[in-house]
């Protein structure tokens, strides 16, 4: 199954940017921290710049820094800016006209995963950019 790490990714720039206190960084740098290609971050903090949680200056010394402070900024505004896919998804397979769990999975299952999902965002949205700069300093 394959994952999507946009998310993760962007909370790591985001806790990259909150790192710097304040110093204005290259997606150069940030690609170095997270492992991964300059202009995948790039895309990255094109969606988050969207969302108007950093700022960036173009050009071939562009830098970025964040748009607010980490304080102002919770892991769903970041989940958000970035578009990331539900916690779980229910399956496209096409149902079997013969069996009755096959025929109402699926909508007995939307109600149990919309729960899920609001619960996960309320979680997210109680844990700021500074709490999880806060666990990456106390190491």
């Amino acid at each position: 199954m394959a994952r999507n790490t946009q998310f993760s990714i962007a909370v790591h720039i985001m806790a990259g940017l909150a790192y710097g206190c304040g110093r204005h960084i290259t997606s150069a740098t940030l690609a170095c921290s997270v492992n991964t290609s300059p202009s995948f971050v790039r895309r990255i903090l094109a969606k988050l710049s969207r969302a108007g949680l950093v700022q960036t200056a173009t050009g071939k010394a562009g830098k970025c820094w964040l748009a607010k402070d980490a304080k102002e900024i919770s892991l769903l505004d970041i989940y958000r800016a970035v578009d990331a896919p539900k916690a779980f998804a229910i399956h496209t397979y096409r149902e079997q006209k013969e069996c009755a769990v096959s025929c109402r999975i699926k909508a007995a299952l939307e109600k149990a995963l919309a729960k899920t999902q609001k619960a996960m965002e309320q979680s997210l949205d109680a844990i700021t950019l500074a709490q999880v700069l806060s666990e990456l300093k106390r190491g």
